[in-house]
């Protein structure tokens, strides 16, 4: 059956699965000594492949390692990719202040050689059907903060002087927003002034972060920001004032619908729950067989609780 538009918005021309802060260790240690990292990425990938949606990329922003171990690296490679097969879906990787570009550039990467061996930033451009993703690295190796050089500015202000046919998302660890958790605030992106003298105008269409470990959006720039909440563990943003607690629970990943004239970001709770209510695909078939004045009285007018028309 041909898709029935129902609504005054046609299907999203891309579709991109934004997941973060994996910080998976090497030989499936858990992190802190109880948080499993592996089962949340595991329960991502297999709710992706359950929904029927074909992601056109995987963009993993940032903390894929907690301490850069190759094996840690290997593990969530192989477990993505395998994943990302079946969807069809490109993967990108992008660095965060817990990565080390080596392993990350081997392991992740693939590169070998002096390539490998630079401590140069790992930044990178990928074409998704039109769209430009450009994964900018703002770690600063040894800390937990972000950066970016001189010469990533210039490098994105000469990638920007071309606009891409169906525009640009940046990708990077460290959002330019601020941050509800004050701590959180010292391990912020710096020369974040100069970052908007470059993308300002520009076709960058959406910011996607991570770093936070909670889902949030803003504005930078003029450009909407969203940060995925991490699959590892979470801040608890409703947390007494003053203090930091991660917690194991409320893990999600965003899904990214590119639409002609905007973007569209939602989250995605990671995990099984108790159904309370079902329309099943039977039903969208029925609507999607009836004529606009019809769906609107099947589906839209409200009735009371003995079921009659209000």
């Amino acid at each position: 059956m041909s898709v029935v538009q129902l609504g005054q918005y046609p299907p999203a021309s891309h579709l991109i699965a934004h997941i973060s802060d994996t910080h998976f260790l090497g030989g499936s240690r858990t992190l802190y000594g109880t948080v499993d990292t592996d089962s949340p990425v595991r329960r991502a990938l297999a709710q992706l492949e359950r929904s029927g949606l074909r992601p056109d990329a995987l963009v993993f922003t940032g903390d894929i390692a907690d301490t850069g171990e190759a094996d840690a690296y290997r593990r969530v490679r192989g477990l993505v990719q395998a994943s990302a097969d079946r969807l069809g879906a490109e993967i990108v990787w992008v660095m965060g202040n817990h990565d080390k570009r080596a392993a990350f550039r081997t392991e992740l990467l693939g590169r070998a050689g002096s390539e490998a061996e630079s401590d140069a930033p790992v930044d990178g451009v990928f074409d998704l059907g039109g769209v430009r993703l450009i994964a900018l690295d703002s770690s600063v190796p040894g800390y937990h903060h972000g950066d970016l050089t001189r010469s990533q500015l210039d490098w994105l202000a000469d990638l920007l002087s071309e606009p891409a046919p169906h525009g640009t998302v940046l990708a990077l660890h460290h959002p330019p927003i601020p941050t509800m958790i004050p701590l959180m605030s010292i391990l912020e992106l710096r020369s974040q002034a100069r970052l908007a003298q470059v993308i300002a105008g520009s076709d960058i269409r959406a910011i996607l972060g991570g770093h936070l470990h909670y889902a949030t959006t803003g504005m930078f720039a003029g450009i909407p920001v969203s940060v995925a909440a991490a699959t590892c563990y979470t801040l608890d943003a409703s947390a007494p004032q003053g203090e930091l607690v991660g917690q194991s629970g409320g893990q999600s990943i965003n899904l990214v619908h590119v639409y002609d004239d905007q973007i569209v970001h939602s989250t995605v709770p990671l995990g099984e729950f108790d159904v309370a209510t079902r329309f099943d695909a039977a039903f969208l078939a029925r609507m999607q067989s009836l004529s606009p004045e019809e769906r609107t009285e099947a589906f839209s007018r409200q009735v009371d609780s003995a079921g009659c028309v209000a």
